[in-house]
């Protein structure tokens, strides 16, 4: 099962601040080494130190480039030649050298994607790390109204920025990090000099990054950038949740070090939580009904309650099947009670489907958002119900073959095992068993117990 990450952004987000924070949460160094030799690319080295930052001490990541390629600010080069006024004068208008020759050659999205393609990284690790390329690419276009495919990464700060996202995306795959929840990224203000003059903070590519991807942004008075393209776009690739549970336990926390000095202390904090927002409901749901004061409440002897639900629908026509599938898993893993299609005749005698999704209202806005992502529906309808709720709690049952997860729901005194699906699924993979053998034997093992 996934692990939940929570990153913090209170000083801003950067590439190189995040595989520090990873590395200190226990990603290991030698995957993402091994990793990094295989890239086709040249002209790096990596070091990974300890730092004290604002009297914290925080894990540093580098990425140490030869002369030939050399940024003078690491992490803070952008798309389109954005180089700080020291790379300006070095780099600006050629003079026909054999060197100014080297630094005016540039990646595309397509080379990008080969060099990512042709490394040890795992298929996860390549999806994620494209995907952070394809943001950053989609952002550029539009502050340059060229094509995406036409948005280059010039050589003097490509080399870095493929560095600091694959490393991102193997440490994300190597410590198994299947959501992520980042409430909002905060923000300097100001303007920063870059090669087309001053531009104003959040930069272009940021901005483009925040609005695209419904992230949360929230200016603060540090003189400065806090967020980086690079930053911006990780959180837009990997982020599947933008609250926290209201209760949770942390597991483990991971501080990674930022390159400049500003007055807010300049880390990124990571931490690994235990407890979803769905595993909370239900606990809160089973102490409910330990409560002493329900329990000698003669309505308590029913054995259930009632809260308010919220029903999203929307009529779809025009998606593909994939499509609909892909909607389907994004929404269960924000936070989704359910979801389901009915099919449906529409105007014009149009095969469509019926989009219903079941949720809290805390979770409205991110679900809503990725409907309007992800399909071509312009309207969502909602409205709120009442329903009645059998108190549950989560059990570890034992099998043959090994313990299983199940919910085991209480009516009128007895209990009702429903064994949870992936646990049983990951059972009868691992064990070779039939689904329905495993699932079988613990309603029958438990039925008889009764």
């Amino acid at each position: 099962m996934g692990k939940t990450l929570y990153l913090e952004c209170y000083s801003g987000i950067s590439g190189d601040m995040t595989v520090a924070a990873l590395l200190d949460l226990g990603a290991d160094r030698s995957v993402l080494d091994r990793v990094l030799r295989s890239l086709p690319i040249s002209g790096f080295e990596t070091e990974i130190s300890r730092v004290v930052k604002s009297g914290i001490d925080a894990c540093d990541f580098d990425v140490v480039l030869d002369k030939d390629h050399e940024n003078h600010d690491h992490d803070m080069e952008y798309l389109h030649g954005h180089h700080h006024e020291g790379h300006e004068r070095n780099h600006a208008h050629g003079t026909g050298t054999a060197q100014d020759h080297h630094h005016h050659e540039h990646r595309g999205i397509k080379e990008i994607t080969y060099i990512i393609e042709h490394s040890a990284m795992t298929e996860n690790a390549k999806k994620i790390a494209l995907r952070i390329f394809e943001i950053l690419a989609e952002a550029e276009s539009k502050a340059h109204n060229v094509p995406v495919d036409q948005v280059h990464f010039h050589e003097v700060g490509a080399v870095d920025s493929i560095v600091d996202i694959v490393s991102v995306a193997v440490c994300l795959d190597d410590l198994d990090v299947t959501e992520v929840i980042v409430p909002v990224l905060c923000e300097g203000r100001g303007t920063v000099r870059c090669q087309h003059g001053i531009l104003p903070i959040p930069v272009p590519a940021v901005a483009n990054i925040v609005s695209a991807n419904h992230l949360h942004l929230k200016m603060t008075e540090v003189e400065g950038e806090l967020v980086t393209p690079t930053g911006a776009a990780i959180v837009a690739a990997v982020k599947t949740k933008d609250k926290l549970p209201e209760t949770f336990e942390i597991q483990k926390i991971g501080i990674g070090a930022g390159k400049r000095q500003y007055e807010c202390p300049g880390i990124l904090r990571a931490m690994i939580i235990s407890q979803s927002a769905e595993i909370d409901e239900e606990k809160a749901q089973t102490e409910e009904f330990k409560n002493p004061e329900i329990g000698n409440n003669p309505k308590a002897e029913n054995q259930e309650t009632k809260d308010t639900i919220i029903k999203m629908e929307t009529n779809i026509d025009d998606c593909s099947g994939e499509v609909l599938g892909f909607v389907m898993e994004r929404l269960m893993k924000a936070g989704a009670r359910d979801v389901h299609y009915v099919p449906v005749f529409m105007k014009k005698n149009r095969p469509a489907w019926v989009l219903n999704v079941i949720c809290k209202e805390e979770d409205m806005e991110t679900l809503q958002n990725i409907i309007f992502e992800e399909t071509t529906t312009i309207g969502i309808r909602y409205s709120r119900m009442e329903r009645t709720i059998l108190p549950r709690e989560t059990r570890t049952l034992p099998t043959p073959w090994g313990e299983v997860l199940a919910k085991v729901c209480t009516l009128n005194g007895k209990e009702q095992i429903y064994p949870e699906y992936e646990s049983v699924a990951q059972l009868s993979r691992e064990k070779e068993i039939p689904f329905t053998e495993i699932y079988r034997y613990i309603v029958l093992a438990n039925k008889d117990k009764e």
